[in-house]
């Protein structure tokens, strides 16, 4: 069997918040690994100086078949794209052009330099508004934006590929990404960013004024979403055992949901922000977003029986104390005051 050290990786959209935690994942594991990204809304720094950095465009054929060249590329990891849901509303066709025609092109690219893995990063978007919760990877795929859709046509390329050609995959399905690398080497930088946490520490440090809550009449305890919350470096060390996976059974493909199988509403995460700054976070009770489901928690249990994946930071004020600490750490990379 292939010694997964002996497979070197290519991360694209590595300096982004999630590929550039992949990429730590990876480099911790003692694998090698390259990273491509247009630094659209990723950043240089977020790529350690001794991990090999192009920059340019996934679509861009013949930079890739000159990196898959120069650093043997085994394996493909691809979170390069685009991920506001409401943006993906007004700019459709942006949408499925930088997450689906360039997924495509990426595939092409991979397939004609006979890499035989691939890992996607994938959404729990493909699902819509389910009907029930906890959401199994066999719930009904309905997605109700392009930003869903988007994906949703890039795991089914993925599977019919798969059938046509020497090439198997691992699509993984995100729920709510959060927290930053426990070291802080990395973490969310972009501005202007959505997830919940994210905004919610930024508020607490100050650099917004408050938090809007959308939706207070849902079906749920205290009327607010409920959704399930990733860390962030637990979610990367699950692509790692992925391609441990796919590189161990190369016949066998894979699709599963990444999340913890239990949520939070929106006020118990900014109960928990509060709690654990010590302060109150003003909240701006807001009208519900069109799209928005009340509940959405992940079933983990195929992951959990496939893969040896044990998360390391499954507590929500852990998850929060390091996106804090990234944010902080930001501030000061930034110059801020």
């Amino acid at each position: 069997m292939t010694d997964p050290k002996d497979v070197p990786v290519l991360v694209t959209g590595g300096a982004g918040y999630i590929g550039s935690h992949a990429v730590l994942a990876l480099r911790d594991a003692g694998r090698k690994v390259a990273v491509i990204d247009n630094l659209t809304t990723g950043f240089r720094f977020a790529v350690p100086e001794d991990v090999p950095f192009y920059k340019g465009d996934i679509e861009d054929a013949d930079l890739l078949a000159g990196i898959f060249a120069e650093e043997r590329i085994g394996a493909v990891m691809h979170f390069a794209g685009s991920i506001v849901v409401p943006e993906s509303v007004e700019k459709p066709l942006d949408y499925y052009h930088n997450n689906t025609v360039k997924s495509r092109a990426l595939m092409a690219s991979a397939v004609d330099a006979g890499i035989p893995h691939f890992i996607f990063s994938s959404t729990a978007a493909t699902y819509g508004i389910p009907e029930v919760s906890p959401v199994t990877e066999d719930t009904p795929r309905q997605p109700i934006n392009p930003y869903g859709w988007s994906k949703l046509m890039t795991e089914q390329m993925l599977a019919d590929a798969a059938a046509a050609y020497p090439v198997n995959y691992c699509a993984l399905r995100y729920f709510n990404v959060a927290g930053a690398d426990p070291d802080g080497r990395t973490g969310q930088s972009t501005a202007g960013a959505t997830h919940l946490i994210k905004v919610a520490v930024e508020a607490a440090l100050g650099k917004r004024d408050s938090v809007a809550v959308f939706g207070t009449d849902f079906d749920t305890p205290d009327g607010t979403g409920v959704r399930d919350y990733i860390h962030v470096s637990d979610l990367a060390a699950a692509h790692v055992h992925a391609l441990d996976a796919l590189i161990a059974e190369p016949e066998r493909s894979l699709t599963m949901n990444c999340g913890y199988g239990r949520g939070f509403s929106v006020l118990e995460v900014l109960d928990a922000v509060d709690r654990v700054t010590n302060q109150t976070i003003k909240r701006v009770m807001s009208p519900r977003r069109a799209g928005d489901p009340a509940s959405l928690i992940s079933d983990p249990s195929r992951i959990r029986e496939t893969l040896p994946w044990e998360p390391q930071h499954a507590d929500l004020d852990t998850i929060i104390g390091h996106a804090l600490q990234w944010e902080r750490k930001l501030t000061q990379l930034r110059g801020e005051d």
